[in-house]
């Protein structure tokens, strides 16, 4: 029998493909399997339940990848989709509760209250899978917004600039190093 990560990861993949198809965005590669390496490290690293923490990454933006929803609301239809999907696989009720937490405060652009440490971790998984996959944000900057050279590079450090501020303080103090790393191999002034 599949686990509960396994069916949901899967479904995940379904409309990761079907979007990709449609948009040539490839969610799963270049974002959700980063968001959802670090949930599951930093679970581990932090004592969080690791099972709850992974499918919130799975249903962190899956409303987006499935087309569901606003995409400026893409968490609000995530928790929706993770309380719907699980409670018709039979998972348990607090543990839904938690999820729907956790995607509904993923977005570290949002003042959200994070209460626990795993709606804590998946706010920091989001952001640090930014610093996983740096050309596609150079390839947002330049392809799909058309931004010059100069633009481009400093829409790129601003981003990962305003994404570190946003990490947890235990979520800075373990990024710190790759931070300054990247900063100084990618913009050098």
């Amino acid at each position: 029998m599949k686990s509960i990560v396994r069916i949901v990861k899967d479904k995940l993949l379904e409309y990761s493909k079907k979007s990709f198809e449609k948009d040539g965005y490839d969610f799963w590669n270049n974002h959700i399997k980063y968001v959802f390496k670090h949930a599951h490290d930093l679970a581990v690293k932090r004592d969080a339940d690791i099972e709850v923490c992974e499918l919130s990454a799975l249903f962190h933006d899956m409303a987006m990848v499935a087309g569901f929803g606003p995409r400026d609301e893409h968490e609000k239809y995530g928790a929706k989709m993770a309380r719907s999907m699980l409670t018709e696989l039979g998972y348990q009720k607090e543990k839904i509760d938690l999820i729907e937490k956790c995607v509904l405060h993923h977005r570290a652009s949002k003042e959200d209250t994070r209460d626990t440490i795993e709606e804590q971790i998946i706010a920091d998984a989001d952001v640090i899978a930014h610093f996983d996959n740096i050309p596609s944000l150079f390839s947002l900057a330049y392809n799909k917004m058309k931004l010059s050279m100069e633009e481009g590079k400093d829409f790129v450090k601003n981003k990962l600039t305003n994404d570190y501020k946003k990490l947890s303080p235990i979520g800075q103090k373990e990024l710190r190093e790759r931070f300054d790393t990247i900063m100084k191999v990618l913009f050098i002034e």
